[in-house]
């Protein structure tokens, strides 16, 4: 969009004198000029693949967020690194400086669907191939509102730029620094265009809360008779398989907020993993990439250009970015109804938790605190020859501003007042653990759980109580074999079930220990029991 004039123009954020400015381009004039720049190439599919090597994922150990009066008592510092403003100023000043006479690339738009929620953003970027990133990714203005759009938060990325750590107070060349005060991001070192979108992220998790709103890193669907589905889950534990659906539409697959209209995706675009990708296995993603979507660090065949996406030569986080509307059954509008249910998604290595557990309220908000999943052995450098548990507060840890018992806080909330039942669902191991006689479980028994627990039919089954969770685990489910609902009984070794429960346990009562004094005495009763 050339020869406009914006409401708020670039010198309001400080930048002065800057090169050519091409504001909000259409994707396809984006894609021309990444070509143009030599940013990327084109695949045979019409997707636009760049790589962003060095840095091939985010870069926690670079986030920062500046220090000041409001941010001093409000932000959870023991999960945030605190930046000096001055020296803040100076790095921003910096980055200004290195901008000016530069081609740059601005895009107007949102976050949030939620018409009486949505935060207008304004994205400034010095890559082309970085613009159609957050074109995609974040909700789109009408052309004809641009002229009155003035952004509340405004990203400045220059991945060009390189820190001087000694001078600048960083850890590294590359740094994102939210200045919530200002309501200023600035990114640079890092072509990873991930950086920009978690950052948006970040922010809403800060400014939600104070407005009710609970933002949860999840995947949501909705069905026929406008039944919202909420799925949370760690990478790996099958978030995305089991929310994509066909019976189902998409509100998005990653961030959301829930409010008193309902459920609302924060973007407007789907940030796929696409390693060892295949038509078969997902054919929405497979059909999403296409021109106009922006493929990262995926190998392309020398001679035909084709996606070799079992390629993981230059890291396995191969990455699709595409708008909504690229998946045929999502909901464009972005938006759901109140939860009809909530599904925590884990990948149990341990082969101790079963199946489905559904949990109470308070049990529903240990879970939620705890954000438990497993590692399997070798997937990590540095990793050992058994199993990891990983724990990550709220299911995304590192995009927390505020103090984890805020969001956990607001989920128990919503629960009550809508009645919202939630289910605990293991996709990992039974039979024993990953590292032993362990058997991962089927992906059609994971979807005959969750299609149980949408339907409703999981409330109408009869329960157990779990000696060592406490939580309650249906005697039947449709589709899973009983034996694998007693997961004791499906280990050779009953006193290796025994030692690995009770090692498992302990897990979760250290990782808690840091929550204890901010949760009610029901929350922290849901501790498992270690005896």
């Amino acid at each position: 969009m050339e020869n406009y004039s914006p409401k708020v123009p670039l010198e309001a954020h400080g930048l002065y004198n800057a090169g050519t400015v091409h504001w909000n381009l259409h994707v396809a004039m984006l894609v021309q000029k990444a070509l143009e720049r030599g940013e990327g190439t084109l695949a045979t599919n019409g997707a636009l693949v760049v790589n962003t090597t060095p840095r091939t994922g985010r870069s926690p150990k670079d986030k920062f967020v500046v220090e000041d009066e409001i941010s001093k008592t409000k932000v959870d510092w023991n999960n945030s690194k605190p930046m000096k403003r001055e020296k803040f100023e100076a790095l921003k000043q910096r980055v200004l400086s290195y901008l000016q006479g530069r081609e740059l690339f601005v895009f107007d738009g949102h976050a949030g669907a939620d018409p009486e929620v949505q935060v207008p953003i304004r994205i400034i970027n010095e890559y082309a191939s970085h613009n159609m990133f957050v074109h995609q990714m974040f909700r789109r203005v009408k052309r004809e509102e641009l002229i009155y759009h003035a952004p509340e938060y405004v990203v400045i990325s220059a991945p060009g730029f390189k820190a001087v750590p000694e001078r600048d107070g960083t850890t590294s060349e590359a740094f994102v620094i939210l200045d919530l005060e200002q309501k200023v991001i600035l990114i640079g070192g890092t072509k990873y265009a991930g950086e920009m979108k978690k950052s948006i992220f970040s922010v809403l998790n800060y400014i939600y809360p104070e407005q009710g709103i609970f933002p949860m890193h999840c995947s949501a669907n909705i069905g026929e008779k406008g039944d919202t589905a909420v799925f949370f889950g760690l990478s790996g534990t099958g978030k995305t398989t089991l929310s994509a659906d066909p019976a189902r539409r998409l509100i998005g697959d990653d961030e959301h907020g829930w409010n008193d209209n309902g459920v609302f995706n924060f973007e407007g675009g789907c940030y796929a993993k696409v390693i060892n990708l295949s038509k078969k296995k997902e054919p929405q993603i497979w059909d999403a990439i296409r021109f106009g979507c922006l493929l990262e660090n995926v190998v392309l065949d020398p001679a035909q250009s084709h996606p070799l996406y079992d390629d993981d030569s230059i890291t396995e986080n191969t990455r699709a970015a595409y708008p909504l509307e690229f998946i045929d059954n999502a909901v464009v509008a972005g938006v759901g109804g109140q939860p009809n249910v909530v599904i925590f998604l884990t990948a149990d290595a341990f082969g101790i938790l079963p199946p489905v557990a559904k949990l109470s309220k308070e049990q529903a908000m240990y879970h939620f605190l705890s954000g438990y999943t497993a590692r399997l052995a070798g997937t990590e450098t540095g990793m050992g020859s058994e199993a990891e548990a990983t724990f990550s507060a709220c299911f995304g840890s590192p995009f927390l501003p505020l103090n984890p018992t805020v969001y956990a806080k607001l989920l128990g909330e919503k629960l009550e007042k809508y009645n919202t039942p939630v289910y605990l669902v293991n996709t990992g191991w039974t039979g024993g653990p990953a590292d032993g006689d362990g058997e991962r479980f089927d992906i059609p028994v994971s979807r005959s759980v969750v299609t149980a627990a949408i339907s409703g039919e999981m409330e109408n089954l009869e329960f157990r109580k779990d000696a060592i969770f406490g939580f309650d685990v249906p005697l039947s489910c449709p589709g899973v074999p009983s034996v694998q609902l007693t997961p004791r009984e499906t280990w050779k070794s009953k006193e290796g079930y025994d030692n690995r429960a009770k090692e498992l346990a302990k897990l979760f009562n250290k990782n808690f220990e840091k929550f204890a004094a901010n949760v009610s005495p029901e929350v922290l009763a849901c501790n498992p029991k270690t005896d």
